[in-house]
């Protein structure tokens, strides 16, 4: 049993604000505005704190990032501490090694009920993870049991279910002392790119059903940016769409990221794919956004970079119309895709864990270009000549009354270096300037 009281002589004495509320407060249709965040991990102490304050200090309405390292994510803590001892940089915040007076410091100052901070990793074995942020009453974090799982290494995917079961379990007692865990699903992010978003929906609502039926309450589902604006628009009323109907709290958010795939070289290319990513969320009245920086394609991004990229999507975000209402309550394709996947799932068992496993097993869900042992890999995708993203193959997923089955091309290796590359040219060369909105270059 993990406990949950803080550390004697804590700094940190405050209840920790509910992240989830804090941001449906802040951001969505509450405000017309978006909550804008960065991925920001940084091994060493006082420059993690230093990205903390500037992140806090930005021009925006923001919410703090501590990204943890890689030795953590896979649980390679021995790894983590040797880089510590000598002086090696990491490619995030070993928070499982890092004495808990020192991210005491690291938060002093920074995390309160103005400026919420959530703990981002990527592990399929987070129960380390799970208790480090618990002693310290760190209440907002992400991922999931197949979003943190097939696309980040071999662990069985009945390993990642199972620890995530446990981990979920245990961070819903923190409401036992009056503190709200939030939960957000990474599962509208999964491979970041190429896939279809019907089944990224699917996979996100999927995992916020899990968290509920795990006793979490405060709850988001992500979205990542993919090729086309319309179809993006659709994809997001799908999902909050599918949320209102089959995640039984309110304090549920979307979080738009940002493309997670090959990003534009050019620094116009980059803020126009930011700016686009920030008017679609606040087009279909998310809440939050994960921002991108003008570095992307070259290297991790600085604190200052980091920082611009928050004020400009911010920027965008307040010159962009109010929400759209065309597409909610709509049966588009992507929700009648979405909603497909999603009832075959759920059809398996009534324990969404045990249903996610079976589902993956007979080919209910599966990821195209994923090369997890427990993911069938028989479905494929590409990018039409609108710029959506189709299936080529189902496989067996439960789509034959939606999609065709009959393949008019087989993908080539060509095809999908072609497709892997679609957004970055499609920003680096466009003629519309940086923070012209969509809509008016449109006519919406």
């Amino acid at each position: 049993m993990i406990t949950v009281v803080p550390d004697e002589g804590s700094e940190l004495a405050e209840t920790p604000v509910d992240f989830g509320a804090f941001v449906r407060k802040m951001g969505g249709a509450a405000s017309g505005g978006l909550v804008v965040q960065p991925r920001m991990g940084i091994s060493a102490p006082e420059e993690m704190r230093a990205g903390l304050m500037a992140t806090k200090a930005a021009n925006a309405t923001t919410v703090g990032t501590i990204t943890l390292d890689s030795y953590t994510r896979v649980g390679n803590l021995k790894a983590a501490d040797t880089a510590l001892r000598e002086g090696i940089g990491l490619n995030g915040y070993p928070i499982v090694n890092h004495p808990r007076k020192v991210t005491r410091h690291v938060l002093a100052g920074t995390w309160g009920q103005d400026f919420p901070v959530q703990i981002r990793h990527g592990s399929a074995t987070p129960r380390d993870i799970f208790s480090a942020m618990m002693a310290l009453r760190l209440n907002a974090t992400e991922g999931g049991p197949v979003s943190y799982c097939l696309p980040y290494g071999r662990t069985p995917l009945a390993d990642s279910m199972r620890n995530w079961e446990e981990c979920s379990d245990l961070f819903a007692q923190l409401r036992e002392i009056g503190v709200e865990p939030h939960l957000e699903s990474f599962g509208g992010c999964m491979m970041g790119q190429l896939c279809p978003p019907s089944q990224l929906i699917a996979m996100a609502v999927l995992e916020a059903m899990f968290f509920y039926q795990h006793g979490l309450r405060s709850i988001s589902v992500s979205y990542a940016q993919q090729t086309n604006m319309v179809q993006d628009i659709e994809g997001v009323f799908a999902l909050r769409r599918l949320c209102h109907e089959l995640v039984p709290t309110e304090n549920v958010h979307v979080v738009i990221y940002a493309y997670m795939g090959v990003y534009p070289t050019t620094e116009d290319g980059a803020y126009r794919l930011l700016g686009q990513a920030a008017e679609l969320g606040v087009t279909c009245g998310a809440e939050r956004i994960i921002v991108k920086t003008k570095a992307e394609s070259k290297r991790i991004p600085v604190v200052a970079e980091n920082v611009e990229a928050l004020e400009y999507a911010s920027g965008v975000a307040a010159r962009t119309k109010s929400p759209a209402v065309g597409y909610y309550g709509e049966d588009t394709e992507t929700y009648l895709e979405a909603k497909a996947i999603v009832d075959a799932v759920l059809n398996l068992d009534a324990d969404v864990g045990h249903a996610l496993l079976l589902a993956f097993k007979y080919g209910y869900m599966d990821i195209p270009y994923c090369v997890h042992p427990d993911n069938m890999g028989r479905t494929r995708s590409y990018i039409d000549e609108r710029g959506w993203l189709r299936w080529s193959e189902i496989g067996s997923l439960p789509l034959g009354k939606l999609v065709s089955r009959r393949i008019s091309k087989k993908a080539t290796s060509t095809d999908l270096l072609r497709d892997l590359q679609y957004v970055r040219g499609e920003f680096d060369c466009a003629s519309w300037a940086p923070g012209e909105l969509w809509a008016d270059r449109v006519g919406g």
